[in-house]
């Protein structure tokens, strides 16, 4: 795109060249008139025309002016400008979401330890995470301001892990998520969080599962601060 195209038009001439493409003006010329294009635009006559004008001193299309209206036709720099505008709604609504969440390393109570072991669950960590966690949760306790912004992982796409029985008792289901977690230090790490359907923790509390052990693989203790970008693997 030329410099002349981008700072010549604005938001309105950019909506006004999409529904001209819609009416056909990418294939060859389209005929409208001002006032077809006004009613359409909901707008006013001059404003219709002056957009036109605007439009065609950028290069963007190109119009020849007959008695009952005008032809119009999409330049190729206008098709350019048009598909500058179509990838960024792409990368808006194609590109995988990701949610980025700080937090701080907190001691949990020892149960991921246990769970993380049982074979009902390890099957399945092994199939669809495509490793053997290490026996145990890293959990860190989100900040204030990253709480509600946990929510946002929803908009990305789950692991599920079905819930399972055995002799003794039944295992409820639990859903995973890709993530990278990432030190203070700039030290990252290929992650999944965890959370089980049923769970003592608050929305404050994210649990971590890796191959290895996060403690030692990043040097972490309690207190040091982290980032999980939920997403991002």
């Amino acid at each position: 795109m030329s410099l002349t195209a981008t700072s010549a038009v604005g938001h309105d001439e950019r909506a006004t060249l999409k529904l001209l493409a819609l009416s056909g003006g990418l294939g060859g010329d389209v005929k409208l008139s001002c006032a077809d294009l006004a009613e359409r635009l909901d707008a006013s006559n001059q404003t219709a025309s002056r957009r036109l004008q605007r439009l065609e001193s950028s290069g963007l299309i190109e119009r020849d002016t007959v008695s009952d209206g005008q032809w119009i036709a999409i330049t190729d720099e206008g098709e350019r400008e048009l598909r500058t505008a179509y990838e960024e709604y792409r990368r808006i609504f194609e590109t995988a979401p990701q949610v980025d969440l700080d937090g701080t390393v907190t001691s949990g109570m020892g149960e991921g330890r246990h769970y993380i072991s049982l074979p009902g669950y390890q099957r399945q960590f092994e199939d669809r995470l495509g490793y053997d966690p290490f026996p145990g949760t890293l959990n860190v306790e989100l900040r204030d301001e990253a709480v509600p912004r946990r929510r946002a992982m929803e908009a990305v796409e789950p692991i599920p892990i079905d819930g399972w029985e055995d002799d003794d008792r039944t295992y409820g289901p639990a859903v995973c998520h890709p993530a990278t977690i990432e030190t203070a230090d700039g030290e990252t790490a290929a992650v999944h969080t965890i959370a089980p359907e049923r769970t003592h923790h608050d929305d404050d509390q994210l649990e971590v599962i890796a191959p290895e052990k996060l403690r030692d693989a990043l040097d972490l203790t309690d207190g040091d601060h982290v980032t999980i970008h939920v997403g991002a693997h």
